[in-house]
């Protein structure tokens, strides 16, 4: 059964098991108001007859319910826990079966190191991403199991994820632009210079980091390159 179907399900059943609740309580409401009525001494007014009616239609209504309980909430509690089971299952995947020997144990270890490894660094693209709608994609990320990664831009072109201890000692990420070319590492504090950099290569200009007096005429160069 597919997620969306098991949500439907999930839902008319719900609304069945409310309806159901709804229904008995009107029926033992309507059963205690015309036993009330008639159980009425005749020599009672009318109002008198209508009032204790009234009153007995609730205590009926409150008991037919309560009865309905009895078999309703067993019902609601699986629904509840079956509606918790499909969050938890869509959120994560599972988690391995306990391994039998040690290679078993680290190759475990070695996938998870990965997985954590994209995760940290399409969390972390948030410093550079602030519109927190493409680096953000960890199924781009390729992690490592020196916990560090990898995303995809171009042919010859990544984006590189490390952490690098600060002066007090938390982990900094650090992401560097890394090509085929064999060039430095440019480091990447924005999408900017990322699109600078794609921009320059498209054109076939020198993709090195610019200094601030060679910024306006690379710039110039770039007119008319579309972003990557």
């Amino acid at each position: 059964m597919t997620a969306n179907l098991r949500q439907t399900a999930n839902t008319v059943a719900s609304s069945m098991i409310e309806g159901a609740s709804m229904a008995t309580a009107l029926i033992g409401g309507a059963a205690g108001a015309y036993l009330g009525y008639e159980l009425a001494p005749a020599s009672w007014t009318d109002g008198a007859r209508i009032a204790f009616a009234g009153a007995v239609a609730v205590v009926g209504a409150v008991a037919i319910d309560g009865l309905a309980e009895l078999v309703l909430a067993p019902m609601r509690r699986l629904m509840y826990k079956n509606r918790s089971t499909a969050s938890a299952s869509t959120g994560r995947g599972s988690a391995p079966a306990p391994a039998d020997t040690l290679d078993q144990a680290l190759a475990q270890v070695a996938t998870a190191t990965e997985d954590d490894a994209a995760n940290r660094a399409a969390n972390a693209s948030i410093r550079i991403d602030h519109g927190d709608n493409f680096l953000r994609d960890v199924d781009r990320w390729r992690g490592y199991e020196d916990g560090e990664a990898s995303f995809y831009l171009a042919p010859g072109v990544w984006l590189h994820h490390r952490s690098e201890k600060d002066k007090y000692g938390y982990g900094e990420p650090l992401f560097t632009l890394l090509t085929g070319d064999g060039d430095e590492p440019v480091v990447i504090t924005g999408l900017e210079q990322i699109r600078h950099q794609l921009a320059a290569r498209a054109a076939g200009l020198p993709a090195a980091p610019v200094t601030a007096d060679d910024n306006e005429v690379l710039d110039d160069d770039l007119t008319g390159i579309h972003a990557v």
